[in-house]
């Protein structure tokens, strides 16, 4: 009987030389791939993997367990709102459970030693898999060389000589392993998770503050467009674009209210929560501001929504009501652990 194994799939370079690597010593391999809020607008190389080596792979959505270790992570946070280590755990957990469901012997990633200095180093790595109770069980072929020996080596399943010893952060090894295996359509290295990227750690910090439990939509907004705080119930989205303004608009819910400027280039403009007349004012002056109007002393602005459409009169915002209500991390600020009542 062929070995099995469970190998956790980013999407990116990484992730697929390690399963590469792993099935070119004849072994079977079903994929994981995890889908969370975070995940980051980039296109998925996953299907095309899958269809190329017939591969076969597993959606995990973890949902609220993992909303749950980004407001309060055991091993904190990274540099901004990235739990990585608690992350990991989570998805190594799940993975065993996958693994004990199909019979896999053990569970490939592809991480590379020193890649990531919170989550990465020699030491973590093995505390993450205690922690995940998948100690010896974890291959990760690409630094495997550099690690302590596994049971699926010790056992004979996985030819260590056939593994790899990667380390720190430089793409070239895998660049030339990657032209090895005929991989010329990969991902770069950007455009990770979005818990990493300052703004959206901002942002999402702001959304905890005030609803402790926010919907997968209020979640989801976060990646879109200009944000402001009219109060603690209630915020303002505008968008940046004509694509940007297309996703706000869908994602409008009943209660909702959305602006725009008739008559010339004008953001879409999300007013959500507990709306009064004064929020829509403050609204209606941010989408002027933000249009092709912006210049001038007064401006009509449409408000609508599911119940009734009407018409403000408004002067476009200035830099002081911009910088008062935007949800923006300014260089000096720096991200802390969120606090939920």
């Amino acid at each position: 009987m062929r070995a099995k194994a469970v190998a956790l799939l980013s999407g990116g370079l990484d992730s697929t030389l390690a399963i590469l690597t792993v099935l070119r010593q004849g072994i079977d391999v079903k994929a994981i791939r995890f889908h969370t809020p975070f995940d980051p607008s980039m296109s998925d190389k996953s299907s095309s993997l899958a269809e190329k080596y017939d591969l076969d792979i597993s959606i995990c959505r973890p949902g609220d367990k993992f909303l749950d270790i980004v407001k309060d992570p055991k091993h904190g946070y990274g540099k901004n709102m990235n739990p990585c280590i608690d992350c990991r755990i989570l998805m190594l957990g799940e993975a065993k459970k996958l693994m004990d469901v199909t019979g896999a012997d053990f569970i490939v990633t592809g991480e590379v030693l020193g890649q990531r200095p919170m989550s990465q180093r020699k030491d973590m790595l093995y505390h993450i898999d205690k922690e995940a109770g998948v100690s010896n069980l974890v291959l990760r072929p690409l630094s495997a060389k550099l690690l302590k020996i596994t049971l699926p080596e010790i056992r004979g399943i996985v030819n260590r000589e056939m593994l790899h010893d990667f380390s720190g952060r430089s793409r070239k090894p895998q660049m030339a392993l990657a032209a090895e295996f005929g991989l010329e359509d990969y991902p770069s290295p950007a455009g990770g998770c979005l818990l990493t990227e300052p703004n959206y750690a901002y942002r999402l910090k702001d959304l905890l503050t005030y609803d402790s439990a926010p919907s997968k939509r209020d979640i989801d907004l976060l990646r879109t467009g200009r944000h402001f705080r009219f109060s603690p119930c209630c915020r303002i989205v505008i968008g940046r674009d004509e694509d940007e303004n297309t996703a706000i608009e869908s994602m409008s819910e009943s209660g909702d209210y959305l602006l725009k400027v008739p008559g010339y280039g004008s953001p879409i403009t999300l007013v959500t929560g507990e709306i009064t007349d004064k929020a829509l004012k403050i609204a209606a002056s941010l989408c002027a501001r933000y249009s092709d109007a912006k210049r001038c002393r007064e401006v009509d602005v449409v408000a609508v929504s599911r119940k009734d459409t009407f018409k403000l009169n408004v002067t476009p915002a200035d830099n002081e009501m911009i910088d008062a209500l935007r949800i923006e991390k300014r260089k000096t600020e720096k991200i802390s652990k969120v606090f939920t009542a």
